[in-house]
């Protein structure tokens, strides 16, 4: 079968497109068909092994080379094991260990995966899981008309950030380059900050809640931007603020009654269902494709990821 591979960290030219031996699923595995897969900011992350903790799996090279995370596909065979979905089923979802997505064929055991709802196209239903887990834990309990700042939302993640937040009653203010404000606007913020023409962190006292998905500030710096009992979650970012976020948020609590803190968001099949019932029920928009590449052409696909020129998920089509 065909899938990327990546025999190294580092840039985009460790990724290429070869023949590999397709899986054979173990007795409490599902055989996947992959239809499509998308991109997230863990994919560069893993591609480039920074923030360190990507290098979980494998220190100097990943141990399985084959990336991808987000799926959606059919069903080829179950395990004897397996009674919940049998061949033919349609599913999506994330697979544990953040990696093997990126191939006609994935075997995985089917804990994470749910159904696919009729109405969602595999392309739509393979942007949904780690973007959708994400904002729903990030958004969750905003209440109407409170202030919220998602900090890098014109990437992977940030579109069903500002959807959910906008669901729930917030303004949403989006920060990420200018050419990218358009963008912003169409999926749902009410304001925009060009962040190489102004540092939102200067906006004392302003927002209720802040999503940085891109961190590379101090939270000693960033939480004068909240408002009292406000909240700031790092989502992904440097290393170095990953660990200063976990060290500073008690202080910072105890000396101006706000939360910091590093937002971990475990895979869940739960949260994954609830998402996409808001996006089926019509109370979020389901993410547009920024791109859609075949898989021959994956290379060029995390070019652009890993250059941030993406506005919202980079998907790859499977023949």
């Amino acid at each position: 079968m065909r899938a990327v591979s990546q025999d190294r960290y580092g840039t985009a030219d460790a990724v290429t497109v070869e023949d590999i031996p397709q899986p054979v699923p173990a007795d409490d595995e599902i055989l996947v068909r992959v239809r499509a897969a998308s991109l997230n900011g863990s994919d560069r992350e893993n591609l480039v092994g920074r923030p360190y903790y990507a290098r979980l799996a494998g220190l100097r090279r990943p141990r399985n080379p084959v990336p991808g995370s987000d799926v959606a596909g059919v069903v080829a065979a179950a395990g004897d094991s397996v009674t919940e979905f049998a061949p033919g089923d349609e599913v999506f979802g994330e697979l544990a260990g953040y990696r093997g997505g990126l191939a006609e064929y994935v075997a995985t055991p089917p804990r994470l995966l749910a159904r696919k709802p009729p109405g969602l196209s595999f392309t739509e239903a393979a942007a949904i899981p780690q973007a959708g887990c994400i904002a729903l834990q990030a958004t969750r309990g905003l209440r109407p008309g409170e202030q919220v700042l998602v900090n890098g939302a014109g990437g992977a993640g940030g579109a069903f950030v500002i959807g959910l937040a906008k669901h729930l009653g917030a303004v949403v203010t989006a920060v990420d380059r200018a050419d990218k404000a358009d963008h912003l606007v169409r999926v749902g913020a009410d304001a925009t900050v060009a962040c190489e023409d102004e540092d939102w962190s200067g906006h004392r006292g302003r927002y209720d809640r802040v999503v940085d998905l891109v961190a590379h500030r101090s939270p000693f710096r960033v939480h004068p931007a909240l408002r009292p009992g406000g909240t700031y979650f790092v989502v992904g970012g440097h290393t170095r603020v990953l660990l200063a976020t976990l060290f500073a948020g008690p202080p910072i609590r105890w000396t101006t009654g706000k939360r910091a803190g590093v937002l971990v968001v475990p895979q869940s099949r739960a949260d994954l269902e609830a998402v996409t019932a808001l996006v089926t029920d019509g109370a979020v928009v389901p993410p547009a494709a920024d791109r859609v590449y075949p898989l021959e052409e994956a290379p060029a696909a995390f070019v652009r990821l890993v250059a941030g020129d993406n506005r919202g998920k980079i998907v790859i089509a499977m023949p």
